[in-house]
């Protein structure tokens, strides 16, 4: 065979062979990132001093510092005495009761934030309505430590909230380290969250199910009750339910705002990690685990069933924000909605206004100061100490190198998983499993796997601090790559597909030529949210940074926050224009019609 012949050949081979050799080398870096590493944490929790045993999952469940007054159930208490105990007000909530309130209180307090932003992004129209929606989706990619200094320079005793309250000539307030601060912050998060499947759901009402009941008689009122609520609840329920998994498994902003005088089970797996006791942490770790599988699953056997569809009718027309003519009728939502506007400014903008505020001022005014620290630590600092120019390309290095690795992941994933073949539900499960497992879980996992290191006869056979935070951060933002490419390639015309492959193409080829580069805005999208999660990430990475010179961004944030507030802003205002020229790099790369 000639030369040409044979280059075809391989050529054939390649095509052939491609797709499915991606997708081995993904579920191997899946098992030796992931799975490998989460069995090692229930290996610690089973396997204590050489053997096998669940007595620490039996003291944990039968302690009240843990679960509370249940946990007297199993330590042979009366049902009657636990109840007693339990309805009194001094019952202990233990840490996985103090976890679980903590999430329901943010849960409420997300949907009374998100809904009347509801309200107005699906019926009203106004200059700025689908950008401020866009905007819903920004605290996803806001590093957490950033917003936890922003929330400690505004809720500080020194802050922004105090500051205006002593110009009033009103008392100033202890928010800091306070469960209220606590709540705050996830609202931050999370009402946004609500807003967007909220939103979706009220445009998703067609208009002339609400004409009709009007038409018989309804009042405005009562057409809402009757007709646009009963379609709302879901959407509402859906919110409420994955802002609560989402703030049971909360780290940084607990850390940051409450300290371990408001641990939640994260937090406190943290401090067993930092005081050596691995068994307790891996045992504390899969409880949480467990808990939080459960509710993830509760919650996507409920959305299966309300997943809310466009329904064929028009939707409900939106009103002017500013009417032609006012009314008492056109005036009440209108104020309504300017005091929400207030609060919502307080909230979502306030923090982030707070910490570049406090990065740039002192007792004098006005100052650099707070920066000029930062160019002294990063000259003269001790070794032990946090460098911030090296956090900066720590984070900035870790980010490209984590990108490497999660983008054609996610690529494959999303690929595999909007196909049609047995089993490919199965893909998509064990693909996402690590969106339902939390980066102390994850990095407790690496550590102990692959920091550690294995024995292979007389060799251990271990990888770099390094190695390990990138793995971690890959494997947290590849699952965002998945869901922003996935349904692009699902939504597809498939007789661009059929006419490529009618052509001679192979399955590799159609991919390459054909649909990467009709979704491609939707890869750098995945690209970008990949990179923001990355250099944002603390939960994984705090635990794999400890003990070594690999600090991030976040992490350099945490240990300046506790001591020295105005360098912990000034690093956060650091950390917030390194994320923004991460998404314009990516944003320019990827062309004009990315949008984010």
């Amino acid at each position: 065979m000639g030369k040409p012949g044979l280059r075809q050949a391989i050529r054939r081979q390649f095509d052939r062979r491609a797709l499915p050799a991606l997708a081995a080398g993904t579920l191997l870096v899946l098992v030796v990132l992931f799975y490998y590493p989460i069995s090692t944490v229930f290996v610690d929790s089973i396997f204590v001093d050489g053997r096998l045993t669940l007595s620490v999952f039996w003291t944990m469940l039968s302690d009240p510092f843990y679960f509370g007054e249940p946990a007297r159930l199993l330590t042979g208490d009366s049902p009657a005495a636990v109840a007693r105990a339990t309805l009194s007000p001094d019952r202990r909530l233990g840490i996985v009761g103090f976890t679980a309130y903590q999430a329901a209180v943010s849960s409420v307090a997300s949907v009374a934030l998100g809904l009347p932003a509801a309200y107005l992004l699906a019926r009203y129209e106004f200059p700025g309505r689908r950008t401020l929606r866009s905007l819903t989706i920004l605290p996803f990619v806001l590093p957490s430590m950033m917003v936890a200094v922003g929330f400690v320079a505004t809720f500080g005793r020194n802050g922004t909230l105090n500051g205006v309250l002593t110009a009033a000539g009103l008392q100033r307030v202890e928010l800091l380290f306070t469960l209220e601060a606590v709540i705050i912050a996830h609202a931050f998060y999370n009402a946004p969250l609500v807003a967007r499947v909220t939103t979706a759901a009220w445009e998703s009402v067609d208009a002339s199910a609400v004409e009709t009941a009007r038409s018989l008689g309804a009042s405005p009122l009562r057409a809402f009750r009757d007709v646009v609520a009963p379609q709302l609840y879901p959407a509402v329920l859906m919110g409420a339910a994955l802002t609560f998994v989402f703030t049971f498994s909360t780290f940084p902003i607990v850390l940051a705002l409450g300290g371990y005088q408001l641990a939640t089970v994260e937090v406190f797996v943290y401090r067993l990690v930092g005081e050596f006791d691995y068994a307790e942490a891996a045992a504390l770790a899969l409880i949480e685990l467990g808990i939080s599988l459960g509710l993830l699953y509760a919650y996507l056997r409920y959305e299966a069933r309300n997943t809310v569809q466009r329904s064929g009718g028009d939707p409900l027309p939106r009103k002017p924000l500013v009417p032609d003519r006012w009314s008492l009728r056109e005036t009440v939502p209108r104020l309504g909605l300017a005091a929400y506007a207030v609060l919502a400014l307080a909230v979502f903008v306030g923090p982030i206004a707070s910490m570049l505020l406090a990065s740039v001022t002192g007792p004098d005014g006005l100052t650099l100061t707070h920066y000029q620290f930062l160019l002294r630590r990063q000259a003269t600092g001790a070794a032990f100490q946090v460098k911030p120019w090296d956090a900066v390309v720590n984070s900035v290095l870790f980010a490209a190198a984590s990108l490497l690795i999660a983008l054609p992941m996610g690529v494959v994933v999303a690929v595999l998983t909007t196909r049609d073949y047995r089993g490919r539900k199965l893909v998509d499960a064990l693909a996402m499993a690590p969106l339902s497992v939390s980066g102390i879980v994850v990095g407790l996992g690496l550590l102990r796997g692959l920091v550690f290191g294995v024995e292979i006869g007389d060799t251990r056979l271990a990888v770099g601090g390094a190695l390990a935070i990138v793995g971690a951060h890959a494997v947290g933002g590849y699952p965002f790559v998945v869901r922003t490419v996935g349904p692009e390639l699902d939504s597809l015309d498939q007789s661009l597909v059929e006419s490529a492959r009618a052509l001679g193409a192979p399955r590799a080829r159609t991919l390459i030529d054909v649909e990467l580069p009709l979704v491609w805005p939707a890869v750098v999208a995945g690209a970008a949210f990949a990179v923001a999660l990355s250099i944002g990430e603390f939960s994984a990475t705090v635990v794999l940074a400890t003990g070594t010179s690999q600090f991030t961004m976040p992490i350099a944030i945490e240990r300046f926050i506790g001591r020295r507030l105005g360098p912990a802003t000034a690093m956060g205002v650091v950390l917030l224009a390194v994320t923004s020229v991460s998404f314009f790099v990516i944003d320019r790369l990827g062309g004009e019609d990315v949008g984010f």
